[in-house]
């Protein structure tokens, strides 16, 4: 079958080879899937330069999330969500999954927007619900509104029934954010995001913060916060980590939430098959639908991972194996 390999750390663009490579055999507990679309993620781009918190030995074959169909046992032919067993990862025709984690793709959601549906929503939902308590009229601010960590928060947060801030760098993705639904939406690049996002507040501040970018976006996070505010720290996207100033949470009494959404499956694995079963109703309901800007053949795969890395993308970017139809 074919697949991509990363033999050495670096960018995606030049580590990532598309092979000829041996078809995977799924063990006790593991499943055997087609693979029908394969989303990209910023964590990719991590594991090729040898950056995530998880370093898979070399080589192993980058995608940590599918939408695709078991082939053989009890559960043959059924469409399932996934999250492929390293190093055997999602970019390739056939790969593996954990039989827990396999769980029913909604009837509602394409392959490729199901196979997006997984690890950004479900982050999105526990950072409003279970870490922010986000609740119906509060306003939510989302950095990088437009893109697929941040596209998934601002549809979760108006099905919450929040009030939506986007904050977006560039004209086109302003105008992705406003079609997302946010309410306002700031031009970091010609906005003095501070200033906008207590002009639109009357000067309270946002009561949720979900920052998946980090550095200047970080500083502009807890100055936007309101009294009780809750700053949701997701990732780095910007690649600078904040130092927090304490004594700022201090003075103006609000939170800031860590979010590590892959803990929950190891210790409350429950409440991931819970949260699943709201996004699969939410889906049906047309309350949240990923955001699939592009669909790429196989072989596109390293260039997507280098877009999705670099920040050029909006959306999701979702591999679809042209052999796997």
């Amino acid at each position: 079958m074919q697949g991509w390999r990363v033999h050495s750390n670096g960018e995606p663009r030049d580590v990532m080879r598309l092979e000829e490579i041996p078809e995977p055999e799924p063990g006790p507990g593991r499943l055997l899937v087609r693979v029908r679309a394969a989303n990209v993620n910023y964590p990719d781009a991590l594991l090729c330069r040898g950056e995530y918190q998880v370093r898979p030995p070399l080589p192993f074959t980058p995608g940590v999330e599918l939408c695709g169909e078991i082939v053989g046992g009890p559960r043959e032919g059924e469409r399932v969500l996934g999250q492929p067993v390293l190093p055997g990862g999602a970019f390739a025709e056939l790969a593996v999954v954990s039989e827990e984690s396999a769980r029913p793709a909604p009837e509602a959601l394409d392959d490729a927007e199901a196979a997006a549906l997984h690890i950004g929503y479900q982050t999105g939902w526990f950072g409003l619900h279970r870490r922010a308590r986000l609740q119906r009229g509060e306003t939510l601010l989302v950095h990088a509104a437009a893109g697929g960590v941040g596209s998934a928060a601002v549809q979760l947060g108006k099905a919450a029934g929040a009030r939506v801030i986007g904050v977006v760098g560039g004209g086109a993705k302003a105008g992705v954010a406003r079609e997302l639904g946010c309410d306002v939406v700031v031009d970091r690049r010609s906005e003095d995001v501070v200033a906008a996002v207590k002009e639109a507040t009357g000067g309270a501040g946002a009561d949720v913060v979900y920052d998946p970018v980090g550095g200047d976006a970080y500083t502009a996070s807890a100055k936007c916060a309101a009294f009780e505010g809750r700053i949701v720290v997701v990732g780095f996207a910007s690649g600078a980590v904040p130092t927090p100033g304490l004594n700022h949470a201090l003075v103006k009494n609000y939170s800031i939430l860590g979010l590590h959404w892959g803990l929950y499956a190891q210790r409350d694995p429950a409440a991931v098959d819970r949260c699943h079963e709201e996004l699969t109703r939410l889906a049906g309901q047309g309350l949240i639908r990923p955001l699939v800007s592009e669909r790429v053949a196989l072989d596109g795969a390293a260039d997507a991972v280098q877009r999705v890395f670099d920040g050029t993308t909006t959306g999701r970017v979702v591999v679809v194996p042209v052999r796997a139809a």
